[in-house]
Protein backbone atom coordinates (compact mmCIF):
# COMPACT_ATOMS: atom_id res chain seq x y z
CA UNK A 1 0.00 0.00 0.00
CA UNK A 2 1.61 3.00 -1.26
CA UNK A 3 0.86 6.00 1.25
CA UNK A 4 -1.14 8.73 -0.72
CA UNK A 5 -2.07 11.41 1.92
CA UNK A 6 -2.53 15.33 1.54
CA UNK A 7 0.77 16.89 1.54
CA UNK A 8 1.02 19.02 4.40
CA UNK A 9 -0.29 16.02 6.60
CA UNK A 10 2.67 13.57 4.64
CA UNK A 11 5.52 16.27 5.93
CA UNK A 12 4.05 15.97 9.55
CA UNK A 13 3.67 12.27 9.48
CA UNK A 14 6.54 11.07 7.40
CA UNK A 15 8.31 9.95 10.43
CA UNK A 16 5.34 7.08 11.12
CA UNK A 17 5.28 6.36 7.94
CA UNK A 18 9.24 4.91 8.25
CA UNK A 19 8.58 2.91 11.07
CA UNK A 20 8.19 -0.83 11.06
CA UNK A 21 4.55 -1.46 12.00
CA UNK A 22 3.57 0.58 9.25
CA UNK A 23 5.14 -1.52 6.91
CA UNK A 24 3.67 -4.44 8.61
CA UNK A 25 0.61 -2.55 8.54
CA UNK A 26 1.24 -2.39 4.44
CA UNK A 27 2.16 -5.67 4.32
CA UNK A 28 -1.45 -6.47 6.20
CA UNK A 29 -3.09 -4.72 3.29
CA UNK A 30 -0.87 -5.82 0.50
CA UNK A 31 -2.14 -9.53 1.11
CA UNK A 32 -5.52 -8.67 1.59
CA UNK A 33 -5.56 -7.20 -1.27
CA UNK A 34 -3.82 -10.23 -2.98
CA UNK A 35 -6.43 -12.41 -1.34
CA UNK A 36 -9.11 -10.52 -3.50
CA UNK A 37 -10.57 -9.15 -0.26
CA UNK A 38 -12.61 -6.39 -0.53
CA UNK A 39 -11.79 -3.87 1.95
CA UNK A 40 -13.33 -0.29 2.97
CA UNK A 41 -12.91 2.42 2.05
CA UNK A 42 -11.75 2.13 -1.30
CA UNK A 43 -8.00 2.85 -2.26
CA UNK A 44 -8.39 6.18 -2.55
CA UNK A 45 -10.35 7.29 0.31
CA UNK A 46 -8.49 5.65 2.97
CA UNK A 47 -6.86 8.52 3.80
CA UNK A 48 -9.82 10.79 3.06
CA UNK A 49 -9.79 12.39 6.72
CA UNK A 50 -6.83 13.78 6.15
CA UNK A 51 -7.24 14.54 2.08
CA UNK A 52 -10.26 16.40 3.30
CA UNK A 53 -8.54 18.35 6.38
CA UNK A 54 -5.20 19.66 5.88
CA UNK A 55 -3.24 20.32 9.18
CA UNK A 56 -2.66 23.89 9.14
CA UNK A 57 -6.71 24.22 8.65
CA UNK A 58 -7.50 21.65 11.61
CA UNK A 59 -10.11 22.86 14.54
CA UNK A 60 -11.81 19.81 15.14
CA UNK A 61 -10.89 16.05 15.65
CA UNK A 62 -13.93 13.78 16.00
CA UNK A 63 -13.13 10.41 16.89
CA UNK A 64 -14.59 7.52 15.63
CA UNK A 65 -13.76 3.57 15.83
CA UNK A 66 -13.92 1.40 12.45
CA UNK A 67 -14.69 2.38 8.88
CA UNK A 68 -18.40 1.19 7.92
CA UNK A 69 -18.12 -2.56 6.64
CA UNK A 70 -21.65 -2.64 4.16
CA UNK A 71 -21.46 -1.79 0.22
CA UNK A 72 -20.87 1.68 -0.66
CA UNK A 73 -21.13 2.99 2.80
CA UNK A 74 -17.42 4.01 3.66
CA UNK A 75 -15.93 7.34 2.39
CA UNK A 76 -12.71 7.90 4.82
CA UNK A 77 -14.42 10.17 7.38
CA UNK A 78 -16.01 8.81 11.03
CA UNK A 79 -19.46 8.71 11.04
CA UNK A 80 -19.98 9.67 7.74
CA UNK A 81 -21.44 7.83 4.48
CA UNK A 82 -21.75 8.81 0.64
CA UNK A 83 -24.43 10.54 -0.89
CA UNK A 84 -27.79 8.95 -1.72
CA UNK A 85 -26.82 5.89 0.87
CA UNK A 86 -28.98 5.79 4.11
CA UNK A 87 -27.86 7.58 7.23
CA UNK A 88 -26.37 4.56 9.82
CA UNK A 89 -28.62 4.84 13.24
CA UNK A 90 -25.52 6.25 15.42
CA UNK A 91 -25.28 9.26 11.99
CA UNK A 92 -28.90 9.93 12.90
CA UNK A 93 -28.58 10.56 16.51
CA UNK A 94 -25.97 12.89 15.38
CA UNK A 95 -28.19 14.66 13.56
CA UNK A 96 -30.54 14.55 15.99
CA UNK A 97 -28.38 16.10 18.38
CA UNK A 98 -27.49 18.92 16.00
CA UNK A 99 -31.07 19.42 15.57
CA UNK A 100 -31.61 20.11 19.35
CA UNK A 101 -28.58 22.25 20.33
CA UNK A 102 -28.47 24.65 17.23
CA UNK A 103 -31.69 23.69 15.72
CA UNK A 104 -30.18 22.82 12.46
CA UNK A 105 -32.08 21.01 9.84
CA UNK A 106 -31.25 17.23 9.78
CA UNK A 107 -29.45 17.35 6.31
CA UNK A 108 -30.81 14.84 3.57
CA UNK A 109 -27.15 13.30 3.19
CA UNK A 110 -25.02 11.73 5.63
CA UNK A 111 -21.96 13.04 3.99
CA UNK A 112 -20.19 15.32 6.17
CA UNK A 113 -17.73 15.96 3.80
CA UNK A 114 -18.50 19.62 4.06
CA UNK A 115 -17.77 19.66 8.01
CA UNK A 116 -14.48 17.71 6.74
CA UNK A 117 -13.61 20.74 4.60
CA UNK A 118 -13.94 23.34 7.28
CA UNK A 119 -11.16 21.99 9.36
CA UNK A 120 -12.74 19.07 11.29
CA UNK A 121 -10.44 15.72 11.18
CA UNK A 122 -13.40 13.12 10.78
CA UNK A 123 -10.62 10.40 11.98
CA UNK A 124 -11.54 6.36 12.68
CA UNK A 125 -9.11 4.69 14.78
CA UNK A 126 -8.68 1.77 12.23
CA UNK A 127 -9.00 3.52 8.77
CA UNK A 128 -9.53 -0.18 6.95
CA UNK A 129 -12.15 -3.03 7.33
CA UNK A 130 -12.96 -5.63 5.16
CA UNK A 131 -16.25 -6.45 3.78
CA UNK A 132 -19.30 -7.51 6.12
CA UNK A 133 -16.47 -8.26 8.87
CA UNK A 134 -16.46 -5.49 11.27
CA UNK A 135 -13.39 -5.13 13.07
CA UNK A 136 -11.36 -7.77 10.94
CA UNK A 137 -8.51 -5.31 10.76
CA UNK A 138 -8.20 -4.07 14.41
CA UNK A 139 -4.51 -4.91 16.10
CA UNK A 140 -2.65 -4.86 12.61
CA UNK A 141 -1.41 -1.12 13.14
CA UNK A 142 -3.53 1.56 12.48
CA UNK A 143 -4.16 2.19 15.62
CA UNK A 144 -1.00 2.58 16.84
CA UNK A 145 -1.01 5.12 13.39
CA UNK A 146 -3.90 7.29 14.89
CA UNK A 147 -2.66 7.23 18.65
CA UNK A 148 0.46 8.85 16.99
CA UNK A 149 -2.03 11.34 14.91
CA UNK A 150 -3.71 12.71 17.86
CA UNK A 151 -0.75 12.86 20.34
CA UNK A 152 1.36 14.65 17.78
CA UNK A 153 -1.88 16.96 17.02
CA UNK A 154 -2.03 17.63 20.61
CA UNK A 155 2.10 18.69 20.78
CA UNK A 156 1.75 20.44 17.48
CA UNK A 157 -1.46 22.53 17.46
CA UNK A 158 -3.02 24.88 20.04
CA UNK A 159 -6.59 25.66 20.99
CA UNK A 160 -8.38 22.02 18.68
CA UNK A 161 -11.66 20.76 20.30
CA UNK A 162 -11.03 16.87 20.32
CA UNK A 163 -14.95 15.56 20.70
CA UNK A 164 -15.06 11.96 22.19
CA UNK A 165 -18.14 9.99 21.97
CA UNK A 166 -17.99 6.83 24.25
CA UNK A 167 -15.46 5.12 26.06
CA UNK A 168 -13.03 4.11 23.30
CA UNK A 169 -12.53 7.40 21.83
CA UNK A 170 -12.01 9.00 25.31
CA UNK A 171 -9.50 6.05 26.33
CA UNK A 172 -7.83 7.24 22.60
CA UNK A 173 -8.15 10.65 23.90
CA UNK A 174 -5.79 9.77 27.18
CA UNK A 175 -2.73 11.28 25.00
CA UNK A 176 -4.55 14.89 24.41
CA UNK A 177 -3.18 17.85 26.37
CA UNK A 178 -6.56 19.15 28.19
CA UNK A 179 -4.74 22.32 29.19
CA UNK A 180 -4.11 23.39 25.64
CA UNK A 181 -7.42 22.17 23.92
CA UNK A 182 -11.01 21.68 24.29
CA UNK A 183 -11.67 18.24 24.91
CA UNK A 184 -15.66 17.21 24.81
CA UNK A 185 -16.85 14.08 26.21
CA UNK A 186 -20.06 12.30 26.40
CA UNK A 187 -21.79 8.56 25.56
CA UNK A 188 -21.41 7.35 22.29
CA UNK A 189 -24.37 8.50 19.94
CA UNK A 190 -25.44 4.56 19.61
CA UNK A 191 -29.02 4.20 20.07
CA UNK A 192 -27.55 1.55 22.66
CA UNK A 193 -26.25 4.33 24.51
CA UNK A 194 -27.11 7.64 23.53
CA UNK A 195 -29.35 7.55 26.24
CA UNK A 196 -26.32 7.90 28.72
CA UNK A 197 -25.52 11.22 28.17
CA UNK A 198 -25.00 11.87 24.22
CA UNK A 199 -28.49 13.51 24.08
CA UNK A 200 -28.22 17.20 25.14
CA UNK A 201 -24.51 17.10 25.39
CA UNK A 202 -24.40 20.23 23.33
CA UNK A 203 -21.27 19.77 22.16
CA UNK A 204 -21.92 21.50 18.53
CA UNK A 205 -22.32 25.02 20.16
CA UNK A 206 -19.59 24.04 22.72
CA UNK A 207 -17.50 23.96 20.09
CA UNK A 208 -18.46 26.55 18.54
CA UNK A 209 -18.28 28.98 21.56
CA UNK A 210 -14.71 28.10 22.27
CA UNK A 211 -13.64 28.28 18.34
CA UNK A 212 -15.65 31.93 18.86
CA UNK A 213 -13.65 32.66 21.94
CA UNK A 214 -10.78 32.05 20.30
CA UNK A 215 -10.86 34.18 17.53
CA UNK A 216 -11.23 31.17 15.19
CA UNK A 217 -14.07 31.12 12.53
CA UNK A 218 -16.75 28.59 13.87
CA UNK A 219 -18.01 25.55 11.74
CA UNK A 220 -21.40 25.79 10.10
CA UNK A 221 -22.98 22.53 11.27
Amino acid sequence: MQVKIATSWQTQLEAEFNKPYFKSLTDFIKLEVAEKKVIYPPGNKIFSAFDHCGFEQLKVVILGQDPYHAPSQANGLCFSVNDGIPKPPSLINIFKELNSDLDIAIPESGNLERWAKQGILLLNSTLTVRANQAGSHQNQGWETFTDAVIKHISEKKEKIVFILWGSYAQKKGLVIDSNKHLILKSAHPSPLSAHNGFWGNKHFSKCNNYLKSNNITEIIW
